[in-house]
């Protein structure tokens, strides 16, 4: 990994964290494609997956909860990164994004309320075209890492290419990623075959799996960051080709690429990940409400989910961390 030691404790996990999907067929989001045509008018990064970091409560809810194998994609693992750093979480994976839900205690160095965001590319090189435009918009230093992950046997494998615009942060970090073309050829990562030429997309990443259960995508994701958190975020989303708008609370929404990502400025005793919404694979006629820790997901009636998180309790919500600690896994 080419990230430092003290970077490798939040950030990008999957970790859920491609594209252009909203708007449902018989319960399906239409599916963003890596458009043709050059770099600067196309969309170079899609959301892939977000985190955040619960208390125990809401962790455990959320890993014992017989509900939620139904409605996901659902796994709970415990995954080795670079230089052995591991983290666990709970995950829920649909066609093309994903979400990772992790407790106190699951990530090293993290505090209670703590989030992240990974974008990232659905062709091979878009990445560099991403690089190239960060310094025109105020980023002259941006951070390049490499991850990899070890499938339990000892033996690593270059995972994903990622970017952060900065090593300093509060509580949240935006990264972007592209995966790398030696973990889609090793079978142990069991990924499906290129769709186009350059093909690393979010869809060949993650397994067919959602199409036994209800989830189908995520559609929304809300974030409560911190100022400073905010400013680092905002130009990576714009070099990805998002469309930024100030709100009226002072943060941002983005849109293009199929899920829009709000991100609200808050005090740093208020960050935390407040909200996923989703596209299902059916409509259900009857509305369903999983009470799940400190959290509320709320599904149908119709083709729509809601999953709500009350603000963090307790202490160390958002502490400082000086150096980022965030590291990106999946």
């Amino acid at each position: 990994m080419l990230l430092r030691r003290k970077l490798r404790t939040t950030l990008a996990l999957t970790v859920t964290l491609a594209a252009a999907l909203v708007g449902a067929t018989k319960g399906s989001a239409s599916t963003a494609r890596a458009e043709e045509g050059p770099p600067r008018e196309r969309q170079l990064l899609f959301y892939n997956h977000a985190y955040g970091v619960f208390d125990r409560e809401t962790a455990d809810a959320v890993e014992h909860s017989p509900y939620l194998r139904k409605f996901a994609d659902f796994e709970v693992r415990t995954t080795t990164g670079a230089d052995g750093t591991t983290w666990t979480g709970r995950y829920l994976k649909g066609r093309e994004t994903y979400l990772e839900i992790f407790g106190v205690g699951d990530v090293p160095d993290t505090a209670l309320g703590s989030a992240g965001l990974a974008v990232s590319t659905e062709r091979d090189g878009d990445l560099a075209t991403v690089l190239e435009r960060l310094p025109e918009l105020g980023v002259t230093d941006p951070l390049e890492f490499r991850q990899t992950r070890d499938f339990g046997d000892g033996v690593p494998v270059p995972w994903f290419d990622g970017v952060f615009t900065t090593d300093q942060y509060d509580a949240f970090g935006t990264w972007a990623m592209e995966y790398r073309p030696e973990y889609f050829a090793d079978p142990r990562g069991k990924t499906e075959p290129p769709s186009y030429p350059g093909d690393v997309g979010r869809e060949r990443y993650l397994p067919d799996v959602y199409r036994d259960r209800l989830m189908r995508d995520v559609t929304s994701v809300r974030i409560a960051v911190t100022a400073r958190d905010l400013e680092n975020s905002v130009p990576l989303l714009r070099a990805g080709g998002f469309d930024v708008r100030p709100t009226a609370g002072g943060g941002v929404v983005a849109d293009r690429g199929g899920t829009t990502i709000r991100l609200d400025a808050v005090p740093r005793e208020r960050v935390g990940l407040r909200q996923f919404t989703f596209v299902l694979n059916e409509a259900v006629k009857k509305r369903h409400v999983e009470r799940l820790g400190h959290s509320t997901l709320t599904v149908g009636p119709g083709a729509r989910a809601a999953w709500d998180f009350e603000e963090p309790r307790g202490t160390g919500a958002g502490q400082p961390s000086g150096a980022a600690r965030q590291e990106n896994r999946h």
